[in-house]
């Protein structure tokens, strides 16, 4: 992992930025999903099934996972797992029922004014499957929803063998859903995006997927919500001398091993961190699992960088904006008035980025990319819906009629200022 000097950030910074579109011929993914939205939009299940057997290996006779077989998958696992996932949905619902917005008015000069705030009808969540399982997922797009008042969830995952994975299974169970379809990939956005035989479509869609489930959601944004875009993984951690150089390196390693294009960067402003930290990720990575993963990520996109103090260090925090940001500083909640840009920030030593993909309570669907800069992590404000409310007295509306009339006859809208003026005639 290169040590660079905050001189040299500039150009890191447009390394990351370019990272999603060196990996992969965005061309080609765009008109082969375009195609299989297309396909699913005329034939509709039959599209689904012949694009699962395609892309998973296998024949589908019907794409709904019953409760038979939740209940029985959700059997198998065991009860340290359920009692993890029973505390982690617990506190990740205590976080979100926070966050819920209430409808609101008030009356000025005969005029009712407020906003009214209604839950979304029918959403789909897209959890990842295939090689490995993410019940997280499950827990963490569900539950704010349901938080919102959703009155309809869908939830599509993968199962290539044909079987809903265990763990998914007792998430899914755990959380109450009842419409569970077997299907991934392209073919499960646009079935929920536009609806087949056995499918109704929905109003949104959240939920990480691969490339093309990205793509696919990004090309039906419009006809459907979306809730991002998301990128590969990034890690942050602003360090001072006082940081613990295995803590460190422990979770910068946490997002390398996620794929060859996650983003691990350590700012510091300690030259002794900075050369025991990388001498902690080379003795670290060699006993992961996925070293070789994590080896790559950190070669190409990790980088230590050294700077004159701490200010400097949130300044280049702030201009990458990244995904999950450490504070590992004597004193870390002084630094945080400094940050603008970052979808979550842990505090301290003793809160590495983990917690908060599992168990701590808010949500792990971030932005990512430097999107921080202008959106939000996912929550209950993604699955509500605002409606502006206006109702005007007699008197208000004499109040605002020679306003509105003014601003019509200059924007050239006579129809708009006629509205008014029908009305004062009969006033």
């Amino acid at each position: 992992m290169r040590i660079i000097h905050e001189n040299q950030a500039a150009a890191f910074i447009e390394i990351l930025k370019k990272r999603t579109s060196t990996s992969v011929r965005e061309d080609d993914i765009q008109r082969a999903v375009r195609k299989i939205i297309i396909d699913v939009q005329d034939q509709g299940d039959r599209a689904v099934r012949r694009y699962t057997e395609k892309f998973d290996s296998i024949k589908l006779d019907r794409l709904a996972v019953n409760k038979n077989e939740i209940e029985s998958a959700s059997r198998k696992v065991d009860q340290d797992f359920l009692r993890a996932l029973k505390l982690s949905a617990k506190r990740i619902r205590l976080f979100h029922q926070r966050q819920k917005e209430k409808s609101w008015n008030f009356t000025n000069d005969g005029i009712t004014l407020g906003q009214i705030i209604r839950p979304l009808a029918r959403v789909g969540v897209y959890v990842p499957g295939g090689k490995a399982a993410y019940p997280s997922t499950a827990l963490m797009n569900v539950i704010p929803a349901q938080v919102a008042g959703v009155d309809e969830i869908a939830l599509c995952v993968p199962t290539p063998d044909g079987y809903i994975n265990p763990h998914v299974a007792a998430a899914v169970r755990l959380l109450g859903v009842h419409e569970v379809y077997r299907i991934g990939g392209a073919q499960a956005v646009a079935a929920l995006a536009y609806g087949t035989e056995t499918i109704n479509p929905v109003d949104k869609i959240v939920g990480p997927g691969n490339i093309y489930v990205a793509v696919a959601k990004k090309m039906v944004f419009g006809e459907v919500g979306i809730d991002m875009v998301a990128g590969p993984s990034e890690i942050l951690i602003i360090a001072d001398r006082s940081a613990d150089a295995s803590f460190i390196a422990a979770d910068l390693l946490s997002q390398a091993e996620h794929d060859e294009m996650a983003s691990s960067v350590l700012v510091t402003d300690s030259e002794t961190v900075a050369e025991e930290v990388r001498a902690e990720l080379m003795k670290q990575t060699k006993v992961l699992m996925r070293k070789e993963i994590a080896g790559k990520s950190l070669k190409k996109y990790g980088a230590i960088i050294l700077t004159k103090n701490l200010d400097r260090a949130a300044d280049i925090a702030n201009r990458i904006a990244p995904e999950h940001l450490e504070i590992m500083t004597k004193a870390p909640a002084q630094m945080l008035p400094k940050i603008r840009n970052a979808g979550a920030v842990f505090l301290g030593k003793w809160t590495p980025e983990p917690l908060g993909d599992y168990s701590a309570g808010p949500n792990h669907t971030l932005p990512t990319g430097g999107t921080a800069r202008f959106s939000s992590p996912l929550g209950v404000y993604d699955f509500i819906k605002r409606t502006s409310l206006i109702n005007c007295t007699k008197a208000g509306f004499l109040k605002l009629s020679g306003t509105v009339e003014t601003i019509a006859d200059l924007e050239g809208l006579e129809a708009h200022g006629n509205t008014v003026r029908v009305r004062k005639e009969k006033s």
